[in-house]
C-alpha cells in the first residue's frame, strides 16, 4: 500500500538539509501535504495554548461576542458558530473560531490594513499563550519555506522578505460536541483549500481531517503523536505556476460516540507580506506549470475572504 504520509523527520534539516528539502518538495508534489516529526515547536507552548483555548470558548456567548469583529471581515478575535462557508458551498461549517494576526512594530505600514489583536481580559492567560504560540509558528514556518525555497533551487533564504511582514494567523478552532448522532458521511468542515501560502496545523491527531489526492480518492491524514501536519496554499500554488498543488482538504464528522466530544486544532496559516505580488516563477514555469494573472497578496486574500463568506461583499 502506498504511503502518502510518510513522516519527515525535522533533525534532517540539519543533518542534510537537501534530503529534508527533496522529501518535503516529494511529499507537496504528490499530495500538497506533509507530516513533520520532532519538530521545534515547544510542547509547553502548545499546552499552555490548548488550555487558553479551551477555557475561552468555555465562556458566555455575550463574552464571545464582545472580540467579534464582523466589519473587519473577521480577522482577528472571535467567529462565531457557523458563520464560515467552504468556497462555493452555502451550508456553514459546524465551528467557532478565534485569531491571533501579527503584532506590527510601531510604525508599520501594514498598520493601514493588519488590525491589532484584541487582548482577552476573560482568560488571564490567553494573551501570552496564544502570542508564544504565533511566534513559535511563524519561526518555523520561515524555516520551512527555506526547505521549499531549496527544492524549487532558489536561494535558501528566498522567501524571507516576502513573508517577514505577512498578515499569517493563527486559528483556535472549536468543532463543538454533537450529541444528536450526526449523519453518516457528514462533515464538520467543508472540503476547501486554504488561501495563504503554507499552512501548519497542531490537533490533527484526532480522527477526521481528509485529502483529496489526485486520483480522486479522500485520504485520512493520522500523524502520529507530537507531529505537525504542513500543507501548501492557494498563494503558493499560484506562485509556483501549480507545481506545489494547494489539495482539497475537509474535515469529516467522527463516529457517533467521538461525536459526543469536542474537537479542538489550531491552524497558523503564514501569508506572503501583503503588497507582496504573486506572479508565477519563471523555473515552475519552465517545469511545465501553468501562469495566472499577477495579484498582490492583499488583493488576493480578499478575493478569497469575500468567497468564503467572513467578508460581505
Amino acid at each position: 500500500m502506498t504511503q502518502y504520509f510518510e513522516p519527515i523527520p525535522y533533525p534532517l534539516w540539519h543533518s542534510d538539509p537537501a534530503a529534508f528539502a527533496a522529501a518535503l518538495g516529494r511529499s507537496f508534489r504528490e499530495t500538497g501535504f506533509a507530516v513533520i516529526t520532532d519538530h521545534p515547536v515547544p510542547q509547553r507552548a502548545i499546552d499552555d495554548n490548548l488550555a487558553a483555548t479551551k477555557a475561552f470558548f468555555a465562556l458566555p456567548a455575550d463574552a464571545k461576542e464582545n472580540y467579534h469583529d464582523a466589519p473587519g471581515g473577521r480577522q482577528r478575535g472571535y467567529t462565531p458558530f457557523g458563520t464560515e462557508n467552504a468556497k462555493g458551498k452555502a451550508q456553514a461549517d459546524l465551528k467557532e473560531f478565534w485569531h491571533t494576526g501579527r503584532a506590527l512594530p510601531p510604525q508599520s505600514p501594514y498598520r493601514a490594513s493588519m488590525k491589532d489583536t484584541p487582548a482577552v481580559t476573560e482568560v488571564p492567560d490567553f494573551d501570552r499563550a496564544t502570542r508564544a504560540l504565533y511566534e513559535a509558528l511563524d519561526a518555523f514556518g520561515a524555516d520551512l519555506l527555506k526547505a521549499v525555497a531549496l527544492h524549487l533551487n532558489l536561494e535558501e533564504t528566498w522567501f524571507a522578505d516576502k513573508v517577514n511582514f505577512g498578515n499569517s494567523i493563527l486559528r483556535l478552532l472549536h468543532y463543538p460536541p454533537q450529541m444528536d448522532p450526526p449523519p453518516e458521511g457528514s462533515v464538520r468542515a467543508g472540503a476547501h483549500e486554504d488561501i495563504n501560502v503554507i499552512t501548519l496545523l497542531l490537533g490533527a491527531e484526532e480522527a477526521g481531517l481528509e485529502v483529496m489526492h489526485r486520483s480522486g480518492k479522500w485520504l485520512a491524514v493520522n500523524p502520529p503523536p507530537g507531529a505537525l501536519v504542513i500543507n501548501c496554499g492557494d498563494m503558493l500554488q499560484r506562485y509556483t505556476a501549480g507545481i506545489l498543488p494547494s489539495t482539497t482538504h475537509r474535515v469529516v464528522n467522527p463516529s457517533p460516540e467521538r461525536s459526543k466530544f469536542p474537537r479542538y486544532s489550531t491552524p497558523f496559516f503564514l501569508h506572503f507580506n501583503q503588497d507582496f505580488r504573486i506572479e508565477a516563477l519563471p523555473g515552475c514555469l519552465a517545469e511545465g506549470g501553468k501562469a495566472e494573472p499577477p495579484i498582490t497578496a492583499q488583493d488576493f486574500l480578499m478575493e478569497r475572504l469575500r468567497e468564503i463568506g467572513l467578508v460581505k461583499a
